[in-house]
């Protein structure tokens, strides 16, 4: 039997993780089970499609985003029930860290299908494996959110949170955000930023959010990051 024959007449969802960056960074099992559903459900099926082509895997997709996620789920819900193999997938990373697979699992599991989860690279995990500061106990806190109260007020909650923060930044809030740290948390709390992992222009800078945002405010910002930030 494949990795993703189903077992009885009900479908089966996969959760797969995809690379953050370098294509190198899939597991066979990913690729076995990419290789033999029914029908992927991506984030974005142009950028799913690049790395499909790369290791020669021909699949229906649909896309799978925050924008159509009512509409997809309920489409997808009816595929799982005719007994179709999908997997999820998100741009990249793990599906559900900061994507609308949670979504999905709300509308399928009260229905019985089988969900199985493909691990694989996580942007959190890569950045706070190398950030040497303390990964016993953490928080992942994802993007914050944008409008400025609930901003102020994740990071008012956040300041006195003794286990380490992990968060996502887009590069035009990355600097702001650094901003935020030092008002927040104060000038010499401990930060890691890592920016663009596993890709070309991979970069891991460690310091404190003071001395990082007086680096930062003389560059030219890019690429995506993750800020891991000392608990108190």
């Amino acid at each position: 039997m494949s990795e993703a024959a189903p077992t009885d007449d009900r479908g089966t969802l996969y959760i797969v993780a995809t690379p953050i960056g370098n294509l190198d960074d899939i597991t066979l099992r990913a690729l076995r089970v990419l290789g033999s559903v029914d029908l992927i459900a991506a984030e974005d099926t142009r950028h799913t499609r690049k790395l499909l082509t790369h290791y020669d895997i021909s699949c229906p997709m649909l896309s799978y985003h925050d924008h159509n996620k009512v509409s997809q789920a309920q489409r997808l819900l009816g595929l799982l029930q005719e007994g179709r193999r999908v997997a999820l997938v998100t741009d990249a990373g793990t599906p559900g860290i900061a994507d609308p697979a949670y979504h999905l699992l709300q509308v399928l599991l009260p229905h019985d299908i089988p969900v199985v989860p493909i691990p694989g690279p996580s942007a959190a995990i890569a950045a706070l494996s190398v950030s040497g500061l303390p990964m016993n106990r953490f928080v992942f806190e994802g993007f914050l959110p944008v409008k400025s109260g609930r901003r102020r007020q994740r990071l008012e909650a956040l300041r006195e949170e003794p286990r380490t923060v992990v968060l996502y930044e887009s590069p035009h809030r990355f600097v702001k955000l650094l901003r935020e740290l030092v008002e927040h948390f104060g000038a010499e709390r401990r930060v890691v930023v890592a920016r663009e992992l596993t890709k070309h222009y991979e970069e891991v800078m460690r310091g404190t959010a003071g001395s990082l945002l007086e680096s930062w405010q003389e560059r030219s910002v890019r690429g995506e990051f993750t800020v891991v930030v000392d608990g108190q």
